[in-house]
């Protein structure tokens, strides 16, 4: 199996580039031979050569320059997505799907289209909050982190319903989007390691329902049952 990670050098917040590591160590302890290509602007990818993608998020500017970039994907990601393999863009990068960004200077750039929300951004603060979501294709909640400084609007289509934290915009009880095995989330952490059990759901898509090992995700459960006590507690305050 062959694992892309998109842009590894330019979207790289959050220590992001272990959701790629997560993906691949969940893979080969359960005996799938898997490879992780990293490319970047200017590179050249075959999209359909490969199982997973990933992208993480990047400041307001770099995502600018990436989004020129990954705009000559625009028909192969479309095509990619319609055939059910799995995709992960996390932060900002997956406002870059939608139909438009504007900027604080309000400058509009046109996005790849694969979904018709549109998103702006303020420079007055950043919106950082913990978070606590839900999905309705698991069991258990997720938890993490937001921190941006974007809202938007007109997501037909949301991944999580929020428990705790910041939506797609203000006051908003979804963050996120899907489309088939598309998944993009505000939720960092990294999602995937903070998240054993939305790992786990993730890397059977990847590998085709191949029953996965999972015995080395012992401390990533500790972590997040912790992680979810404290957020939980923080949140029966809140109420």
């Amino acid at each position: 199996m062959k694992i892309l990670h998109l842009y590894y050098d330019i979207m790289n917040l959050y220590g992001e580039y272990a959701n790629v590591s997560a993906m691949h160590r969940i893979l080969t302890n359960s005996g799938i031979e898997c490879t992780v290509d990293r490319l970047t602007i200017g590179d050249s990818a075959v999209l359909s050569e490969y199982n997973f993608i990933y992208i993480g998020s990047g400041t307001e500017r770099n995502q600018k320059v990436v989004l020129d970039d990954f705009m000559s994907y625009r028909a192969q990601l479309r095509e990619y997505v319609n055939s059910g393999k799995a995709a992960l863009l996390t932060g900002n990068s997956f406002e870059m799907l939608g139909a438009t960004i504007e900027d604080a200077k309000g400058n509009r750039f046109e996005g790849l289209r694969l979904f018709d929300f549109k998103t702006k951004e303020q420079s007055k603060t950043r919106n950082t909050a913990d978070a606590i979501f839900e999905a309705d294709f698991l069991s258990r909640p997720l938890v993490g982190f937001i921190n941006k400084c974007s809202e938007t609007e007109g997501v037909k289509a949301p991944l999580f319903k929020v428990k705790m934290g910041l939506g797609n915009k203000d006051s908003d009880t979804a963050e996120g989007v899907r489309k088939e095995n598309l998944f993009g989330t505000h939720l960092t952490g990294p999602v995937l390691i903070k998240n054993p059990y939305f790992l786990e759901y993730l890397a059977c898509i990847v590998a085709g329902g191949t029953k996965l090992s999972t015995d080395h995700l012992e401390y990533e459960r500790k972590g997040y049952e912790i992680t979810l006590t404290e957020l939980s507690k923080l949140n029966d305050k809140a109420d």
